[in-house]
């Protein structure tokens, strides 16, 4: 089963060395019930720079997998003070990146939800930085 929705995102990236960079993207997108958890996808834009580009979360009890693929290619496991390596393939070429989640806090139906994430990020063996999202979920229409 599946629904339309509304996804509100609000990210900050904090990179060492430069100020935060917020994103604020307002887009539809689809939430599916899956038989362990919820899946929450939609379409990149050229607002986020990363048009071309489906992204998905999968939530799952204390996991949130965060899938992108087209014009790049990655998934990243979340779960609170695991660190979990995965290649982030482009089409110039691949980096190592390394995540580890500090919070992981969701709560979805068909009715709306949202989802917090912040995780540090550690790009090609090199500390880089924090991302901390917050999603807002409504019902389309």
């Amino acid at each position: 089963m599946e629904k339309k929705m509304i996804l509100s995102l609000q990210g900050q990236q904090a990179y060492m060395g430069q100020e935060p960079d917020t994103i604020e993207l307002v887009t539809e997108g689809v939430l599916r019930k899956l038989s362990n958890g919820w899946e929450l996808s939609y379409e990149e834009s050229a607002l986020t720079g990363l048009e071309g580009v489906h992204t998905s979360f999968v939530l799952d009890g204390d996991c949130v997998t965060l899938t992108r693929t087209g014009q790049l290619n990655s998934q990243m496991v979340f779960r609170e003070g695991v660190t979990h390596d995965s290649l982030y393939q482009m089409e110039f070429g691949a980096l190592l990146i390394r995540v580890c989640a500090n919070k992981i806090k969701w709560s979805l139906s068909f009715e709306g939800g949202s989802v917090d994430l912040k995780y540090s990020i550690q790009i090609e063996n090199d500390a880089a930085g924090t991302v901390d999202y917050h999603l807002e979920v409504r019902p389309a229409g």
